[in-house]
């Protein structure tokens, strides 16, 4: 049976595209291959096959970490029901970007036996949650009840995946759900990459790598007025893409469907990709990866996470370029960190999608840091969550401006100089972030490191 046949008709190819993204990565193209549902057994089978290949021992890991979780899932013989949110990081949130629709997917044995997709605000309209919503949110976006579609809060998603299911409970929805996976809009930019352009029937002009998260964006909030579509049907174009990518994908060469799956593979390791399961042993394989989306809460040396919320900005963070500089001093007793963030506004005017950037920048440090100074920032806001310390502040970068926040603190004196090492977690959505660390021991001598920071990253010197 192929995957994507499904009773259900409309958003099942949607569903079903990003659930080939999202879930279960090169395991589930495998299995979908072999008829035989002994799947235990083929592990078994696959495992000294595995062990022998001339590959690292953290790809050795995930390979067989995906078999043996895949194996697992589909040897279950109740029906598992999942949450797909779906994250548009053109608008980034704490956990990766607007949760501007969510699907809910029911798989028994390996095989999709029902895929749906809801519009989030539609969701969130039918009742009030009641329920306060966190600083800023409610002084900027002019809120007064916390939804699902601003669930997405924290920059761990664990967190987030219990707060969304939380949230479509308490707004009236009946499933009970076995995990969440989290799923960003890069991933559709990676199909077209590896799959080709698409022209659809019925829409003007070709989607690409380029330009297809953009056009889409324009297509379902403005180009659907200008082709006399329905409101209600302004987001068909989505599933018709989807449809030709799966059918592309279905018929693809090995050697495209392999790069595939690798370029899955960097998603899950850059947090495009998080995926959270209420077993805890299947959770406990999935971070073992890193591919839970978590803050790492045990960590006892020096820590850097920053978390960005686009509030009331539209979708400017398509033209928003990060950069930042990290500086541990600890040439005067007690280490001093000084941390520059630099954000460049690349956009020249506004249009239906840009405008100023109205940030909320959140930076988690080690418990204990203490806060001197703070440049070009606005309002300030401290508390404390995971462990860690953090320090809040509203960010502004008007059109084609730069705006470099700049952060003195003293970090806790339990920070030594003797065998140091700093753990920078990067935050779901943002992309690539180019980045330095200076190190200065207690002679006031300087080491530098230059860094492009995709993933979560150790910084030893």
């Amino acid at each position: 049976m192929n995957i994507f046949q499904v009773k259900k008709k409309g958003w099942k190819f949607w569903a079903s595209f990003w659930l080939l993204a999202g879930l279960f990565l090169s395991g589930w193209y495998l299995f979908w291959q072999v008829k035989n549902r002994n799947w235990i057994a083929l592990v078994n089978l696959f495992q000294p096959v595995v062990n022998s290949l001339p590959i690292t021992e953290k790809d050795k890991k995930e390979i067989l970490t995906v078999f043996d979780l895949t194996a697992e899932i589909f040897s279950v013989p109740k029906e598992q029901t999942f949450l797909l949110l779906f994250q548009n990081n053109l608008e980034i949130r704490p956990g990766g970007g607007f949760l501007g629709s969510f699907g809910i997917l029911k798989i028994k044995e390996g095989k999709i036996t029902s895929v749906e997709v809801h519009d989030t605000n539609v969701f969130d309209s039918r009742i009030n949650s009641g329920i306060k919503p966190p600083y800023p949110l409610e002084k900027m976006l002019n809120i007064s009840d916390w939804e699902l579609r601003d669930s997405n809060w924290s920059p761990d998603f664990p967190t987030n995946a219990e707060k969304a299911e939380y949230f479509y409970h308490l707004e009236g929805g009946t499933e009970n759900f076995d995990g969440a996976v989290a799923i960003s809009t890069e991933i559709l930019t990676t199909f077209l990459r590896v799959l080709g352009p698409v022209t659809l029937p019925n829409y003007p002009g070709e989607y690409n790598s380029d330009n297809a998260v953009v056009k889409l964006e324009y297509q379902v909030e403005k180009g659907y007025k200008d082709q006399e579509i329905e409101k209600g049907k302004r987001k068909y174009v989505m599933k018709d893409l989807a449809v030709e990518l799966v059918r592309r994908a279905e018929q693809a060469s090995w050697e495209k469907k392999h790069l595939l799956l690798k370029e899955l593979e960097k998603h899950l390791n850059q947090k495009d990709i998080m995926i959270y399961f209420k077993n805890p042993a299947w959770q406990k394989q999935i971070s073992s990866l890193g591919w839970d989306g978590q803050v790492n809460k045990t960590f006892s040396r020096d820590y850097l996470l920053m978390v960005d919320a686009n509030l009331g900005a539209l979708k400017s963070d398509a033209h928003i370029r990060r950069s930042f500089e990290y500086i541990v001093d600890f040439s005067s007793g007690q280490p001093l960190a000084t941390l520059k963030i630099k954000y460049e506004h690349t956009a020249r005017s506004r249009d239906w999608m840009t405008t100023h950037y109205n940030n909320y920048l959140r930076v988690y440090t080690p418990a204990g840091t203490w806060l001197e100074k703070a440049e070009n920032v606005g309002e300030k806001d401290f508390s404390e969550e995971f462990g860690k310390k953090i320090l809040g502040f509203l960010v502004y970068v008007r059109i084609g401006e730069t705006n470099e926040v700049r952060l003195q603190y003293r970090l806790p004196k339990k920070i030594t100089e003797a065998n140091y090492e700093l753990l920078i977690q990067k935050q779901s959505g943002v992309g690539s972030i180019p980045g330095r660390v200076i190190f200065i021991n207690s002679a006031g001598q300087s080491q530098e490191k230059e860094l492009e920071l995709k993933s979560d990253q150790l910084i030893k010197f």
